[in-house]
């Protein structure tokens, strides 16, 4: 059955899947080549797609996350990844895959100076972090804390590598947030986002890459096996993904009924202590009031034994002057 845009357009196979299956034949690299070009803001010549332990995956992985590892034509490491479910610490995977993608093609006992520059490309259909963009890059600068001036390479430096700045040598990061895409695509990078969005390749997009990519990634191109593996791929995925909402949803729930509980619990705390509270200070007024009618009581009774005295010293007075007489 041919997969069919809701407009009527042929719908193309996703990215994730191109990649996998199309993308790393060498007569297709120019595709892979267009988006990075794209991205990077440079001519960017693909030589060797990378095996690498990071990225041998489990079929369940697959269906939610896909990478490739790609070396150009200057040596350097470009790691592509799609991610479809939210990772509370998809950064740090950032950081452990370029560090992972370094160590792994560093020769041992070769010179620091042989570790090549690394380019970590993050394709996320999840909102990462916080931000209005829909497209980051970050890239490592260092300031003068005192003059506030940026470090530069020296001399020798830049005349060795060729560089500039050691932003240039140390790893650089892309995040693209396809979720977050308004489907306005104002450039010809906006032309691959709108793609990498809704599988779908409009006649008037100049991007590089996407003419070639609307040819080779027809879903009718694919072979039975292919497509037998790919619709499974895309139902396994939105399987996976809506089990992910489902529990999320459920998370909250919970949470909520969980959070109640627990503010019921602080009231009845709180409700308890204020009857403990009140209950030693009934306490303390009994006691206080009960001290108070024994020390009135006492007062009393030594008034009472002095006017007594006093009456009877007065019949003592009395007694011996009525004798005198």
């Amino acid at each position: 059955m041919e997969t069919v845009h809701k407009s009527g357009k042929r719908v193309l196979i996703s990215f994730d899947y191109a990649l996998k299956i199309l993308l790393c034949n060498k007569a297709n690299y120019d595709v892979l080549e267009g988006f990075l070009s794209e991205l990077l803001r440079d001519s960017v010549k693909v030589t060797n797609l990378i095996e690498s332990e990071s990225n041998k995956t489990t079929p369940i992985d697959k269906s939610t996350r896909f990478d490739i590892l790609v070396e150009n034509d200057k040596g350097e490491i470009i790691i592509i990844e799609l991610q479809f479910s939210l990772e509370v610490d998809y950064f740090q995977r950032m950081l452990y895959g370029t560090s992972k993608a370094i160590c792994e093609r560093m020769v041992q006992g070769a010179d620091y100076a042989e570790v090549k520059k690394v380019y970590s490309i993050n394709i996320v259909y999840f909102d990462l972090g916080q931000g209005k963009d829909y497209i980051y890059c970050g890239k490592t600068y260092f300031r003068g804390l005192h003059f506030d001036d940026e470090l530069r390479l020296s001399e020798a430096q830049r005349s060795t590598f060729n560089k500039e700045v050691p932003g240039e040598i140390l790893p650089e990061y892309y995040i693209l947030k396809i979720n977050q895409f308004n489907n306005v695509a104002k450039d010809t990078l906006d032309e691959w986002m709108y793609f990498l969005k809704n599988n779908e390749i409009k006649d008037e997009f100049k991007a590089k890459g996407l003419d070639k990519a609307k040819k080779i990634l027809e879903y009718n191109k694919l072979t039975d096996e292919e497509k037998s593996e790919y619709d499974s791929l895309k139902w396994e995925r939105s399987h996976r993904i809506s089990q992910y909402s489902s529990a999320k949803l459920e998370g909250r729930v919970e949470g909520k009924a969980e959070a109640r509980k627990e503010y019921e619990g602080i009231i009845a705390e709180k409700d308890a202590a204020l009857a403990e509270k009140e209950t030693v200070l009934a306490r303390e007024r009994a006691e206080k009031e009960a001290a108070i009618a024994r020390e009135r009581a006492e007062r009393e009774a030594a008034i009472a034994e002095k006017e007594a005295l006093a009456a009877e010293l007065a019949a003592l007075k009395a007694r011996l002057n009525g004798e005198q007489k």
